[in-house]
């Protein structure tokens, strides 16, 4: 295969499957977006320990392609699943993978965190693979909102990799009061932490 066509061949969108928590799932996806060609480790790890209600109502932080998003929108299939990413294509590209799965209770969003969120809404679960590179500034940011929008005994699970499950873990208990380690692997960590008491808000 020669440069042409080469380039043409890895212009079209990248295509798997993947089964998440159980759910069996397809995706197009694109260079660009993080980890186009197959579900990552710490995505996989969260979606293996996550516990989710059939009626819960989800915030996928930093949605991707959705993957996270489209699987807690199947487990929570009477509830409603918002995904939102400051990425315009990774936004696009998860709508159309819920399009392309069926998935009719799960929509995207473009928003920075919460911050381009309807501010009424709010969840009872929050999920997110968070980036290796988050400072301690944007992770406080965006605990705190997430404090803030879930609702009483709601619950918000992280993955992170291990080398920072320290920061998480004082980040978590400073915002929500309390932390418990679900799952620690050698790359990465699960977290979780649950709102208590009614909300203030």
């Amino acid at each position: 295969m020669d440069r042409a066509d080469y380039l043409r061949k890895i212009r079209q969108d990248i295509r798997f499957d993947a089964t998440l928590a159980g759910v069996a799932l397809s995706f197009v996806t694109t260079w660009g977006l993080f980890s186009p060609r197959a579900i990552d480790e710490g995505t996989e790890l969260l979606l293996r320990h996550i516990e989710v209600d059939p009626g819960d109502d989800c915030f996928d932080l930093g949605c991707g392609y959705g993957p996270i998003g489209l699987t807690l929108a199947s487990l929570a299939s009477e509830g409603r699943t918002l995904m939102v990413d400051r990425d315009f294509v990774a936004v696009d590209y998860a709508a159309r993978n819920a399009e392309l799965n069926g998935i009719g209770n799960a929509h995207a969003q473009l928003s920075n965190g919460f911050q381009h969120v309807e501010p009424t809404l709010r969840f009872d679960l929050v999920a997110s693979n968070v980036p290796a590179k988050v400072g301690r500034e944007l992770l406080m940011i965006l605990l705190d909102d997430a404090c803030r929008r879930l609702r009483p005994g709601g619950r918000i699970w992280v993955v992170s990799i291990t080398g920072l499950r320290r920061l998480f873990e004082r980040e978590l208990k400073a915002t929500f009061g309390n932390y418990a380690k679900v799952k620690q692997g050698k790359r990465y960590t699960v977290s979780m932490a649950v709102k208590q008491g009614a909300s203030s808000f």
